[in-house]
This record gives structure tokens, sequence and C-alpha cells, in this order.
């Protein structure tokens, strides 16, 4: 198991003096992105290879949203691997080592050259060190939209600033946008979020929103093809 110790700080809060969700997000992607120095076999073969791990889905039950000046702990650990996906939970607990969020997401491991999925060998996924899956309520990571009833947006731009160093948007800012479509008053309690194609700078994003009894998931597109699915539960 990886982690990282964080503070909820001044830029991390939302105007309630609480962090944001999106903040959160992007303490998971960070403790996530520097676990892999502690497998450095599996770093190795996969700049050999040329591959990337790309986050397909997440899971997010949040528990308790901390506080400004909270003291924070991310962790991260693998607890499944195949071929041409990874799992893994990250949790973040705050300092009596409570979990905060709760969190399971699965990785597609592709080619960086074409961006196709590519195929880990036996012997790197036997080196890989698994630990136990952890406790939480495991949902299909596949989310399935109303076939009507989906309200369109204008679209969104994908500036500079969303762009990561993999050349596309990141992760988190898919959620920061959907996010921004949600009622004001609309608290986040779980959150399933499905990957399928990465936004690139300067892409026209456009939401369609759907509204059920016990969710609102945002779909976001170029042109016709679903870039990204965001479910957001009370």
């Amino acid at each position: 198991m990886y982690s990282l110790n964080y503070k909820v700080t001044t830029s991390t809060c939302d105007s309630e003096g609480r962090l944001k969700l999106y903040s959160a997000l992007q303490m998971m992607q960070d403790c996530s992105e520097m676990w892999i120095d502690t497998e450095p076999g599996v770093k190795h073969y996969f700049t050999e290879q040329n591959m990337a791990q790309l986050l397909a889905s997440r899971q997010v039950e949040v528990v308790r949203v901390p506080e400004y000046k909270e003291e924070l702990t991310v962790t991260t650990s693998v607890y499944g691997m195949k071929p041409m996906f990874g799992f893994r939970n990250t949790f973040i607990y705050d300092s009596e080592g409570k979990p905060c969020y709760r969190t399971w997401s699965m990785g597609a491991f592709v080619d960086k050259s074409n961006g196709k999925l590519k195929r880990v060998d036996d012997a790197t996924i036997a080196s890989m060190r698994l630990e136990p899956q952890l406790e939480m309520d495991y949902r299909d990571r596949r989310i399935i939209l109303p076939r009507e009833g989906g309200k369109v947006l204008d679209p969104i731009k994908v500036l500079r600033a969303d762009i990561d160093y993999n050349r596309h948007m990141n992760n988190a800012n898919y959620i920061r946008m959907a996010m921004e479509l949600l009622p004001e008053d609309f608290e986040v309690k779980n959150l399933r979020v499905e990957y399928r194609v990465a936004a690139k700078l300067g892409d026209m994003l456009t939401p369609t929103v759907y509204h059920t009894e016990s969710s609102i998931a945002v779909a976001l597109s170029v042109a016709t093809e679903i870039c990204a699915i965001i479910e957001f539960a009370p």
C-alpha cells in the first residue's frame, strides 16, 4: 500500500470551507500515479513497452467531507491484475484513521503510440504485489443511460488548463465540468464515472443531462461520440 499525506488548504476548499470533490479526486490521482515507484519492475516494463495505464472507470463513496485545515492520508493499493486491466482501491482517511472517501477504479493498459489496448506479459503480472480488496459497496462500472429524456446543453470547450501530461483532458476535469450542471443544493454522496474516449485540447464537449429518481447522470460528448459518463447520487 502506498500513501501520501495532505492538508485541506484554501485552494482545495469550496465556499463553505469544505474539501471540494474535485480536489479530493486530484489527491487520489496523485497517490495512484506515485504508486508506480513502489513497483520498479512494472514501471520499467511499461517504459520499455511504451505503455501507459489510463483510467477507465471509478466509483466513489463520500463518507464525510473534510473541512479546512484537516489532516488527511490518501492510500492506494492494487487488488487485481489482468493482462489488459488493473483494479485498485484508493481511500482518503482523516487524522483518526476513519475513511472520508472510499473508491475503487479500473485502469486500462494501452500502447502510447496508438492508444489501443495492449497486454501485459504474464511475468510482469506475476511480479505485482496484490493486496486485499477493501470493503465498500462495489457497483457495476458500466453506466446505463436512459433511452430518452436527456437535456442537451451548450458545448464546453476543453482548455489548456484541462490537459495533463498524457496530452488529453485530465480525468478529474470531466467531473468538475459535470458538477457545474448539478443543482446548487445537490450534495454528492455517491459517484460513478465511465471514461470512453479521451477529449483533447480544443474539443467541444456537449453535455446531455439525465434525471432519474435516484441520480443525475451527465454524458459529455464530442459530436456523437461519448467521452465520459458521470453519475451523481445523493
